[in-house]
């Protein structure tokens, strides 16, 4: 195949067949997973760090990416995390773009974003007609994919054997790949919140020691009884990748949580857990919601927000009839549950982020709610211990 100008033949064949030819930056590589797509203008560097697109191929629709470079992942804020990243490397498995910056102008920028990729092993592919791509998407739904970037680029038949043999995306415990191998402490505050880690992006956790917690981060498949070795003032479900229905360990930890009367705040894929550990279901979205514009309406103030969304299954809303527990938010497209609360125990969740990272920022209200949770739990536990001694 002959060269394009300015960078090496790249290939994306989707498991339809269908065959899109373009141009390669990153690394030269060979990569298969779940193709997926985001509408966001900008946060790139927020997006690829987030551990939720493990495993997953994402499509930028905005037609220039990497205009303002990458910036430092050494430089930290005040808490000690990476102030522009949400993880400690790019967890993406590939991108594709219609175009990728070479010459970004921005006074953070310390390398363009094909350098960025290259240094991490990530492939890409660009001079793709990005609205073809996501029309296809949006009629069939998302699939498996295969992107090369290199020497497998002029074999076909051979990139269509891997991606017909390897593993599907919803059958991968990703949570497992992303997740901390033991617990890690952030903060030296009295009131400490443990965060469930399924692959928890650092806005999440910056969150919360910015509200005067210190944080635990624990594996996903912390038991309830070492959970509660570090008396949590509360916990929170983490976003992550993959299937759900997958997080077995962690859906049984929620359920003791709940039970207990923790307070529990699930997000993202922590909603989808804390709905199954109340007995509700969950099931996958033809092309999920990914990106900053996403609408959600809060069904008790009937007040509409703009979130920034990263998912692709939702909790069921008609197997929420056998729960306790209700819909706090919609979605305002399609009318999935954006929203979870407990009718009875101070158990809270939401399907978008409110930690945003990239923005928009209207829902950091969340994490104020959890902590007013947690304050009145507190309040309450201190009460009883009252009453009971003047008994």
């Amino acid at each position: 195949m002959e060269k394009p100008e300015g960078g090496s033949p790249a290939v994306l064949l989707l498991e339809d067949g269908t065959l899109f030819l373009g141009k390669g930056f990153g690394a030269e590589a060979t990569v298969v997973g779940e193709l997926v797509f985001n509408t966001g203008m900008v946060g790139y560097p927020e997006s690829m760090t987030d551990p939720s697109y493990a495993g997953q191929v994402l499509c930028f629709t905005y037609p220039l990416i990497g205009n303002y470079g990458v910036p430092s992942g050494e430089e930290k804020d005040v808490f000690g995390l990476p102030r522009y990243f949400e993880s400690g490397g790019i967890k993406v498995t590939g991108l594709v773009v219609q175009e990728s910056c070479q010459k970004p102008s921005h006074w953070a920028s310390v390398q363009t974003l094909s350098r960025w990729m290259a240094d991490q092993g990530i492939p890409g592919i660009e001079g793709v007609d990005t609205r073809a791509l996501v029309s296809t998407i949006r009629e069939r739904g998302v699939m498996m994919c295969a992107l090369a970037n290199g020497p497998q680029v002029a074999n076909r038949r051979e990139l269509k054997r891997l991606l017909e043999k390897s593993a599907r995306y919803d059958s991968v415990d990703f949570v497992k790949r992303v997740s901390v191998k033991k617990a890690e402490t952030y903060g030296v505050a009295e009131d400490r919140v443990v965060v469930i880690d399924c692959g928890v992006k650092e806005s999440i956790i910056r969150n919360m020691l910015g509200r005067g917690y210190s944080v635990v981060r624990m594996p996903f498949d912390s038991p309830y009884a070492e959970v509660m070795k570090h008396d949590p003032a509360g916990v929170i479900v983490s976003n992550g990748p993959g299937d759900p229905r997958l997080c077995v360990e962690t859906v049984k930890t929620t359920a003791k949580l709940v039970d207990s009367e923790v307070p529990v705040l699930g997000i993202c894929l922590g909603e989808q857990v804390l709905g199954m550990s109340q007995g509700g279901e969950t099931y996958k979205l033809k092309y999920g919601h990914r990106g900053q514009n996403k609408p959600v309406v809060d069904l008790v103030s009937g007040r509409g927000y703009v979130t920034s969304q990263n998912h692709g299954y939702a909790v069921d809303p008609k197997s929420l009839s056998k729960t306790d527990l209700k819909p706090w938010f919609i979605n305002g497209d399609d009318k999935s549950v954006e929203g979870l609360v407990h009718g009875s125990k101070p158990a809270i969740a939401v399907q978008f982020h409110p930690e945003a990272a990239p923005g928009p920022y209207d829902t950091e209200f969340v994490f104020d709610r959890f902590a007013e949770m947690i304050l009145a739990q507190k309040k309450s536990v201190v009460g009883e211990r009252v009453r009971n001694m003047k008994a």
